[in-house]
């Protein structure tokens, strides 16, 4: 027992709590299966990385600020038929990312574009790829009053650090000159350097009257849509979806069903 404590002192010193902790359940198990010390260390060992994972992807995604925590697996593609299932796996290979590529993901509300965006964030944080998710309204905002105050350069830090950027929700409140200007310093200092994955409920058409500004708004979709992938998403809404089936929310007449229907920049 002396030499099981010391032992258990020396895995703590070396900073092995987990292997510390089922130390002496391991040795028990070892001994009854009658295990070389090969394969007793390796299984200690095996533990600790295992704890040590766990802990680095709970830590990578809280920093990543993700609104919520929804995998591939749990998306509805069969409610969405207008998603193309094969494309939406290649993307979760993140090729994109090592291209330093973009994910535009546009539609209606409730469509399920954040969805996708989380999984695919979730996915390359399992991959060990920094993710960094934020509203856009949130993003414009800080930029806007960064570049009022005359420290753009130093917030924008926040944003380039990440390999892959997630801006939720673009389109969904308009934004001012200086705030569009700053958004395009952004754009253009993670241009070939580092992904984004965009969801937008604004057709790129209308992207000049969302920033304000016609010009910025064509030199913004000029840079993100020269390496990206485009996912046009038309269908219903996942939140009203049970609401409608119990009668509880009737769309009206003149509801669109097309919202995205140009997805080309403007000239």
């Amino acid at each position: 027992m002396i030499a099981l404590e010391r032992a258990r002192q020396q895995l703590e010193q070396l900073g092995l709590e987990q292997a510390a902790a089922v130390l002496e359940s391991r040795l028990e198990a070892a001994a009854q299966a009658e295990h070389a010390y090969a394969e007793f260390l390796a299984d200690l060992l095996g533990t600790e990385t295992a704890a040590r994972r766990e802990r680095y992807l709970r830590t990578r995604t809280r920093l990543a600020h993700l609104p919520f925590q929804r995998t591939l697996a749990q998306f509805d593609f069969r409610f969405q038929p207008s998603i193309d299932e094969r494309q939406v796996r290649e993307l979760a290979s993140l090729a994109f990312v090592a291209d330093a590529a973009n994910v535009l993901l546009l539609g209606p509300p409730g469509v399920g574009k954040t969805h996708l965006a989380v999984a695919l964030g979730l996915q390359a944080i399992e991959q060990g790829i920094g993710v960094y998710f934020v509203r856009a309204h949130d993003l414009l905002e800080d930029l806007r009053r960064a570049q009022a105050e005359h420290r753009l350069e130093r917030r924008l830090r926040v944003y380039l650090a990440p390999k892959l950027l997630i801006v939720d929700e673009f389109g969904v409140w308009p934004c001012d000159r200086l705030a569009a200007t700053a958004f395009f310093t952004l754009i253009s200092a993670r241009y070939e350097r580092g992904s984004i994955i965009l969801t937008a409920n604004k057709g790129f058409a209308e992207w000049g009257e969302v920033l304000g500004d016609p010009v910025i708004a064509t030199a913004i979709l000029d840079r993100l849509l020269h390496h990206s992938h485009i996912l046009n998403i038309r269908g219903e809404s996942y939140r009203l979806r049970e609401k409608k089936r119990a009668g509880l929310f009737s769309a009206p007449p003149t509801e669109r069903r097309e919202v995205m229907a140009d997805a080309a920049p403007p000239p």
